[in-house]
């Protein structure tokens, strides 16, 4: 491969051609603007056509920004002045059928970790323990509904 370059590929000088595509700008106009009326730009001609920028209004003497010190009410040194969360509701009530399907995965943990309590071999008790396992978890995903609650009423909200 050829280690020298093609004039076509580009501008050997990349800093350069950056440079004038900068000045070509600046002299355009691009990128200039007055943040205040004290500050005057000599670059280059003005236009009187050009509308002035629209200043935001404040009260005579205001801070040009909010403070802490606005609101008298707000004092940032208040320890009693924090956010305090609601109490969570409540967790629902366990139904009869949640509570079995739970037994069964327990169960199963029980029979997979010490198959010897119920007089059963490594051989036979972790396969049992498996299917009581997945049976559990079966029986608790069956129980999944997708739908609304029956006591939301009549308007379940969007349903997708």
């Amino acid at each position: 491969m050829n280690s020298r370059r093609d004039p076509t590929d580009g501008p050997e000088d990349v800093d350069a051609t950056f440079a004038e595509i900068v000045a070509g700008l600046e002299r355009e106009g691009v990128g200039r603007r007055a943040w205040s009326d004290d500050e005057v730009d000599d670059t280059g001609p003005e236009d009187e056509d050009e509308a002035e920028p629209v200043k935001p209004t404040r009260p005579e003497g205001g801070p040009a920004v909010a403070t802490a010190e606005d609101d008298p009410r707000d004092d940032p040194d208040d320890p009693d002045d924090h956010y305090v969360p609601p109490e969570p509701p409540p967790l629902p009530v366990l139904r009869p059928g949640t509570i079995a399907a739970l037994v069964l995965i327990l169960l199963g943990v029980v029979l997979l970790v010490a198959p010897g309590l119920f007089g059963l071999t490594g051989a036979i008790g972790t396969p049992l323990a498996l299917v009581v396992m997945c049976s559990g978890a079966g029986w608790l995903v069956l129980r999944m509904r997708n739908g609304p609650p029956p006591d939301s009423g009549w308007d379940d909200g969007a349903v997708l």
